[in-house]
């Protein structure tokens, strides 16, 4: 099993505000539908209930929803209770990847139970009044590359960069 991890941040670190997206880069979200394009996708509840009803569940993915509420269920997905049973779970996965898509507090469980060996990262040239962060990691755990960058134009309010982190250690 492999454990990716795919997040947009801006300057701050912030990732949400109000339970949604806080910019527009299609560019970038067409990054991440190709990137978890036939993979599994992990996320939260609350990170799952912002997609809009229409793109719900992921389509071309196989949906993980992470809850605490042991009688959550959502047509069309798995749920789990932790992250340790959804790894558990997808431990003998050889053919694709388990992609950790946020929130806020299911990347924090990801990174703390040291299980993610790659991480896809834009990083957004704005700041935005975040209320959600992406954790704090020590990235001289990391090899860092450059893999994508795009300019602010009429179609992106900001110009981003897009770096792959693949553990070092």
């Amino acid at each position: 099993m492999k454990v990716a991890l795919i997040v947009a941040m801006d300057r701050e670190g912030g990732i949400g505000k109000n339970n949604d997206l806080m910019w527009h880069l299609p560019s970038d979200m067409r990054f991440f539908k190709e990137k978890t394009a036939g993979q599994i996708v992990v996320m939260g509840r609350k990170n799952y209930d912002s997609i809009p009803e229409k793109y719900r569940p992921l389509p071309n993915r196989e949906n993980v929803i992470l809850t605490r509420n042991s009688s959550f269920e959502a047509e069309n997905c798995q749920v789990f209770n932790s992250m340790e049973a959804c790894l558990e779970h997808y431990k003998n996965e050889t053919d694709r990847i388990v992609f950790i898509i946020g929130g806020g507090e299911i990347y924090r469980q990801a990174l703390e139970l040291n299980c993610v060996e790659e991480m896809f990262i834009t990083h957004v040239d704005k700041v935005y009044d975040a209320e959600t962060f992406f954790p704090k990691f020590d990235e001289s755990k990391w090899a860092v590359t450059e893999i994508a960058s795009h300019e602010m134009d009429d179609k992106h309010e900001a110009g981003y960069r897009i770096m792959n982190y693949r553990r070092s250690c």
